[in-house]
């Protein structure tokens, strides 16, 4: 049997993503992370470049947001994993699951604002990005009618 051919993407080519912060976290081991941010992550620091800054005019305390960040330390190969990585659960696809290692590997986090620091960026919880994980976007989480 010949090994499968390397990801190499669709025929749409390449683009770039410019992360527009940092996650400043207490978290430093992927491994001692929690899997979920509800399963005890710690607050954090959503650090933004100052370029963009004016992007959060509008964002208060106490808001729900969804952040998207690049899994840097992922391992971007893996295509199946034990669900949680239980090697009791069959192996499924990553795209079944909600693994870090993955083709492409943006991470969607749950979070409430706590803080807004203009030199700083945002302070949210719970947050189980480890530190240095580069922050892609930041989306309001939408209520029911504004679905």
């Amino acid at each position: 049997m010949s090994e499968p051919e390397a990801f190499t993407g669709t025929s749409t080519g390449t683009f770039t993503v410019r992360p527009v912060g940092v996650v400043r976290s207490v978290l430093t081991d992927r491994a001692e992370a929690p899997r979920q941010g509800r399963e005890g992550a710690p607050d954090a620091w959503l650090e933004i470049d100052p370029p963009v800054t004016e992007a959060l005019d509008g964002v208060t305390a106490g808001d729900e947001v969804l952040v998207l960040t690049w899994f840097h330390q992922a391992d971007r190969e893996t295509l199946r994993v034990h669900p949680r990585g239980e090697t009791s659960n069959p192996v499924a696809g990553v795209f079944a699951t909600r693994s870090p290692d993955r083709p492409n590997p943006i991470g969607l986090h749950r979070v409430t604002v706590l803080e807004i620091d203009p030199a700083r960026g945002l302070r949210v919880r719970p947050l189980e990005a480890v530190d240095g994980t580069p922050v892609l976007d930041i989306k309001p989480v939408l209520d029911a009618a504004e679905r």
